[in-house]
């Protein structure tokens, strides 16, 4: 039997409000309790003619809608599934992402040959973020598993934004296990960081490869949020949040942006375990940004300040 898509890391309203436009389209046709077939054949009747093939890679976020009658039937399937008018035709205009050819990031990324290059499908990745009794991140521990999409690959690219007043010298990269630490370059003015992960050797095309490391930014006042930056499908990502006993967060949530300057929107609450801990975990995740924000006591909750971008 195929396998179930998983299911989206938020609710309707949240997709609809930040996309992707795959998992909005798939939540909104589940909880529509119309099939697919069903979803086809009222197209149908409107005169716009969709194999179901199609609509099953675009809620799958194999292909986008690009055709010629693509808006007719983005806005049909919009009356169909009894939505907003141009909630999901909004989704297709809007591409989030991190703008990479101008600006800090765009030169340290020029000065990096290959930088730029998407030849790594990302499988996996888990982050394990530690917030010390300052309440100051101590570290981010990261493990990313990998397929090479070419013959030759043989290296990863972080890019990392830090908070203002933040030391830039201070942020280490530590190479943790099959990888070792290659170019460092940093735009101190705006707090951007990139940094190369050389792997062994050069992977052939379909090869995977696993491998850790852990970043430091030593900031110097208390942390509020750690948000994570997508510029390319991850097939699954779960971040992890523990603090230290003797400093717990009032209170904490998960979040998602369209991109990393759009207004955040809350996914859910989350409360810290025995283990002092919080994560979210999310599948098939394409574009946008997904964090952990926290308020603690005696303060109100704070903006949600740039996300750390770790992404090829």
């Amino acid at each position: 039997m195929p396998r179930r898509p998983p299911e989206p890391a938020a609710d309707r309203a949240t997709l609809l409000h930040s996309g992707p436009f795959h998992q909005a389209l798939r939540v909104c046709i589940r909880e529509s309790g119309l099939s697919l077939d069903r979803v086809r054949s009222r197209l149908a009747q409107r005169g716009l003619t969709v194999a179901l093939s199609t609509l099953s890679d675009w809620q799958r976020g194999h292909r986008r809608p690009g055709g010629e009658q693509s808006p007719l039937v983005v806005a049909a399937l919009e009356e169909i599934l009894r939505l907003p008018g141009g909630s999901l035709t909004r989704l297709l205009d809007h591409r989030p992402g991190l703008d990479e050819r101008s600006g800090a990031l765009g030169e340290l990324l020029d000065a990096l040959p290959g930088s730029r290059d998407r030849d790594a499908v990302i499988i996996t990745q888990q982050q394990k973020v530690l917030i010390d009794a300052a309440r100051r991140c101590e570290s981010v521990w990261t493990r990313t598993l990998v397929r090479a999409r070419r013959d030759g690959m043989d290296r990863y690219v972080i890019r990392s934004f830090v908070d203002p007043g933040t030391d830039l010298d201070g942020c280490g990269i530590h190479a943790l296990e099959n990888c070792r630490v290659g170019t460092i370059l940093r735009h101190h003015a705006r707090g951007v960081m990139v940094a190369e992960l050389l792997f062994d050797h050069a992977l052939r095309a379909g090869d995977t490869w696993v491998f850790e490391w852990e970043s430091f930014d030593r900031p110097t006042r208390p942390c509020a949020g750690h948000g994570h930056g997508f510029r390319q499908p991850v097939g699954h990502f779960l971040v992890q949040v523990r603090f230290d006993p003797a400093a717990l967060p009032a209170e904490c949530h998960s979040y998602v942006r369209s991109g990393p300057d759009a207004k955040p929107c809350r996914t859910g609450v989350l409360v810290p375990n025995a283990h002092h801990t919080v994560h979210l975990a999310a599948a098939d995740v394409v574009s946008g940004v997904l964090g952990i924000a926290w308020r603690w006591p005696s303060t109100s909750l704070p903006a949600i300040g740039p996300p750390e971008i770790s992404h090829h």
